[in-house]
C-alpha cells in the first residue's frame, strides 16, 4: 500500500494565529493553495497590530534585539523548507541579525542634545512610528520581505505585510519560524492574495501610521501614495533588496523612515 504524503495548509498569520481568510477563497502557487485574503482580514490584522503596538514599544531595546536574533536563529533552522535557494535563506537570516543589532544603538546614533542658542536644553529621541504596512516584492520573496520587516521591528513598530503576489509561500512559511521565536501576538501579521486589493486597502486604513513599498509597481505606488496623503501617513518606496549589502547598507534610511524623533526642551540656569 502506498502510502499518500500530507500536503501542506497554508493559511494567513493575524495576531500570533494561523487563520482562513473570511472570504473563503484560495489561490495556487507552486502546487500549493494558499488563502486570498480580504479587506475584511486586513482590518483584522490592523486590529491585531494595534493592540499589540503599545507592549512591544514599552519592551527595552536588548530583549526586542534578543527576540529578532531568536527569529534568525529559527528560520536558520527552517533552511531547507522555505521554498528558496539556501543562499537567500542566508541572507534573510543574515540581515535580521543585523538589524538584531540596532535596537540598542538607536538612541545613541539617531537622538542626542541638540545646540541651541538660548537659555534651554533640547534633546531628541527616537520612537516607533506605530503600525507599519508592508507591500512585499515579488522576487526575492523572503530576502526582500525580510529586508523591510527586519528594520520596521528593530525600530519598535509592528507590522501588517502584503506578501508577494507570485510566491507568498515563502512570507507564510515565515510564518511558522516566528511563532516558535517568541514574537509576541500581531506584532507581525502575514497576509497572503492580490496584491492591488489588500495593499489600498492597508493604505486607506486610518490606524495605520506607515508604508513600506517594495513592490516597485508605479501605478500601485501612485495610488498608496494618494491614499496615504488622506491620513497623512509616511511612505517609503524602493526597488527589492536581492542582497544583504541591499538590505544593510542603507539601514540608516531604512530605520528612519520608520522612526519618529521626539524633541524636548528644558530651561536651565536661574
Amino acid at each position: 500500500m502506498t502510502r499518500l504524503q500530507v500536503r501542506k495548509t497554508y493559511k494567513l498569520w493575524i495576531g500570533g494565529a494561523f487563520v482562513r481568510s473570511e472570504s473563503g477563497r484560495y489561490d495556487e502557487a507552486h502546487g500549493f493553495n494558499f488563502p486570498r485574503g480580504s479587506r475584511k482580514d486586513i482590518r483584522d490584522a490592523v486590529a491585531a497590530a494595534r493592540k499589540a503596538a503599545g507592549p512591544w514599544a514599552a519592551r527595552t531595546a536588548y530583549n526586542r534585539g534578543q527576540i529578532l536574533y531568536r527569529a534568525a536563529e529559527a528560520l536558520e533552522s527552517r533552511r531547507d523548507a522555505m521554498g528558496v535557494p539556501g543562499d537567500e535563506v542566508d541572507a534573510a537570516v543574515d540581515v535580521l541579525l543585523h538589524y538584531a543589532g540596532w535596537t540598542d544603538k538607536l538612541h545613541a546614533v539617531l537622538g542626542g542634545v541638540n545646540p541651541v542658542a538660548a537659555p534651554f536644553l533640547s534633546f531628541s529621541l527616537p520612537e516607533p512610528t506605530g503600525v507599519v504596512g508592508i507591500v512585499a516584492p515579488d522576487a526575492p520573496a523572503l530576502l526582500g520581505l525580510i529586508a523591510e520587516l527586519a528594520p520596521a521591528l528593530a525600530g519598535g513598530n509592528v507590522c501588517v505585510t502584503v506578501l508577494s503576489e507570485k510566491n507568498p509561500l515563502p512570507g507564510l512559511d515565515l510564518a511558522e519560524a516566528l511563532g516558535v521565536a517568541d514574537v509576541p501576538a500581531g506584532v507581525v501579521n502575514l497576509l497572503s492574495g492580490r496584491r492591488a486589493e489588500l495593499a489600498k486597502a492597508l493604505a486607506a486604513h486610518r490606524d495605520l501610521n506607515a508604508i513600506l513599498d517594495a513592490a516597485a509597481d508605479a501605478e500601485l505606488s501612485a495610488e498608496l501614495d494618494r491614499l496615504a496623503a488622506e491620513t497623512i501617513k509616511r511612505v517609503r518606496h524602493g526597488g527589492a533588496a536581492r542582497s544583504y549589502e541591499d538590505a544593510t547598507d542603507d539601514a540608516l534610511e531604512r530605520l528612519h523612515a520608520v522612526i519618529e524623533l521626539k524633541t524636548a526642551w528644558h530651561p536651565v540656569g536661574a
